[in-house]
Formats: C-alpha cells, structure tokens, sequence
C-alpha cells in the first residue's frame, strides 16, 4: 500500500448501494474495506472490485467487539480516512404487531452499532485531525411510511446524530454528512415494485424526475461528500431522491 493512499470503510458494503460506493471508491484509487456479515458476498464483491478491495467478515451487532475491529484495521492499514455508515436492516410490519424485541433489534443495528462504530473511529480520524464520515438515512425520515416504525426511528436519530457529531468533530477536521435515498433501483427493491403495482405508481407519481434512481446515483454523492470537493459542507442531510421528498 503506497502511503499517501486512502483507507475508506463501507459497512454492509457486499452488496446493493454498499457496494456501488465500494465501487466508485475503488475505481478512484481508494483503498476500500468492506464490513459484512456473509463471507460468500464479501469474496464475491472482493472478486468483483479487485486489489483495492479489502474484506473484514464481523456482526456490528457485537458492539463489545467493535473497538478491536478498528484497532485491528489501524493496526493493517495505518489510517482511517472516509467511513460510511451503510449496513442497515429492515422490517415491514403493522406499528402494533411490532415486538419490543423486533423494535430493539432494528435500532442495535442501524443506530445503536452505526454510533459505536463511528466512535471508535472518530478517535483515529482525530488524532490525523482529518477524517469524513457519512451516515446513509432514508425517506423513512424525511415524511412518514406505513409499517416501517422502528426503521423509520432509528433513520430519524441517525440524521439527528449526524448533526450532533457534525457539531463536536467538525472544529477538529472531522466532517460528518448524511444522504437520505429515495427509490432507487436495485435487485431487491425493482422486485418488491414490481410486485406492488399500486405502490410503484405512488413512488413515481410523487418523484418530479419521474423514474427511479440507480446505485450510481448513490455512489457519486458518496464519494463527492467524503472527497475534497466537498471540504465545506458538513452536517447536511442530502436527499438523493429525483425530488421525491418536496414531490406531491
């Protein structure tokens, strides 16, 4: 690894917007480490992405073992320079069918494991006094979806906490930004539309762009909000939505 060569960590970075931005990280010459928790997605996307790709198997669920993780990644890589808070878990399910557990494990893994991680390297990114970290939210946050009430909750904290952390590291070189998706077209998702007629005609007639975004869409502000290009902006949440959150 040449010295003055980036280090990015993307969680949940095997597969959907995750690895899109792996992607587009790597084709810029930075050095990517991609946390999940299938080992035959990791090789795959390791496979996909080449030499600048790195995999790190690990459950963010096991808060108590995060701290070792990033020191191991130190400890191989030198440095940590971008982080994006991506790995994230849904559940579709009537408010008042939702379990306390249900509710608890939604919010460990896309809040709760989301702030220990961004802890513990925030300490690395402030002893370089340089660092961006970026927390991926959702429309969940920006208006209110049916049956998705612990995603929504915890995609509201992480734009609440990407202000606060925004506030506390950004004098000490650290800026934190957010991107909020709006419908974008993966596998998974393009299934569920289809399948759902009445409910893709909604999501577009409310888009002003009148389609669906691509992982590509994601990717490029990605790496724009963690670049150079982007050394002013701090603390924002920016909708990647083709107008989906002002649409009607």
């Amino acid at each position: 690894m040449q010295a003055n060569k980036q280090i990015a960590i993307v969680t949940g970075g095997a597969s959907g917007l995750g690895l899109s931005m792996a992607r587009k990280f790597t084709e810029n010459d930075i050095l990517t480490i991609i946390i999940g928790r299938n080992v035959q997605k990791l090789q795959k996307a390791k496979k996909a992405l080449g030499a600048l790709c790195v995999t790190y198997s690990f459950d963010l669920t096991r808060l108590e073992d995060i701290p070792s993780l990033i020191q191991r990644i130190r400890e191989e890589h030198g440095r940590i320079d971008i982080l994006v808070n991506n790995a994230g878990i849904h559940l579709k399910k009537p408010f008042i069918e939702v379990t306390d557990l249900e509710f608890q494990r939604i919010i460990l893994t896309n809040l709760t494991a989301v702030f220990s991680l961004s802890r513990e390297v925030s300490k690395i990114m402030l002893e370089q006094q340089s660092g961006s970290i970026l927390n991926i939210s959702s429309m969940a946050a920006q208006y209110g979806i049916p049956q998705v009430i612990a995603y929504t909750a915890a995609k509201s904290a992480i734009e609440g906490m990407t202000r606060a952390m925004a506030v506390e590291l950004s004098p000490k070189g650290i800026r934190v930004n957010c991107i909020a998706p709006g419908f974008i077209k993966t596998d998974m998702s393009g299934g569920a539309m289809n399948n759902d007629p009445e409910r893709k005609h909604k999501a577009l007639s409310r888009t002003p762009i009148g389609k669906f975004g691509c992982p590509a869409d994601i990717a490029d502000a990605a790496y724009f909000l963690t670049s150079g290009h982007a050394q002013y902006i701090t603390g924002t949440v920016l909708p990647v939505d083709g107008g989906n959150s002002i649409g009607f």
